[in-house]
């Protein structure tokens, strides 16, 4: 069974940074890309960045140039460095592993972008 565990999130004001972790129960290289949506309250859930299983990245045009995808193989773990926050920033943040046969969502973490 497939586990991804988000943290990271909170409260931080505008032009601040956060870092969020998606852990998985196994190698992050099995999966053909892993993938950070949000949703953000009476909206619908947008992508915001991707990593695929060679490295490539891509972002949504609303956080190029802030937000930051990477991973760490041993760790097991894909992370999402967001800096330059937004309060439009403000959402629960999903992480999503895709292969064949394979599309698992984690619980989501809150980042609330607020003064």
């Amino acid at each position: 069974q497939v586990q991804l565990v988000e943290s990271g999130g909170g409260l931080v004001q505008p032009g601040g940074s956060l870092r969020l972790s998606c852990a998985t129960s196994g190698s992050v290289t099995r999966f053909y890309s892993i993938d950070w949506y949000r949703q953000a309250p009476g909206k619908q859930r947008e992508l915001v960045a991707t990593i695929r299983n060679g490295g490539g990245t891509n972002y949504a045009d609303f956080v190029k140039g802030r937000f930051t995808i990477s991973r760490d193989n041993a760790k097991n773990t894909v992370y999402l460095q967001m800096n330059s926050l937004k309060p439009e920033d403000t959402a629960v943040y999903f992480c999503n592993a895709r292969n064949i046969g394979i599309n698992v969502w984690g619980q989501g973490t809150q980042v609330t972008v607020s003064s």
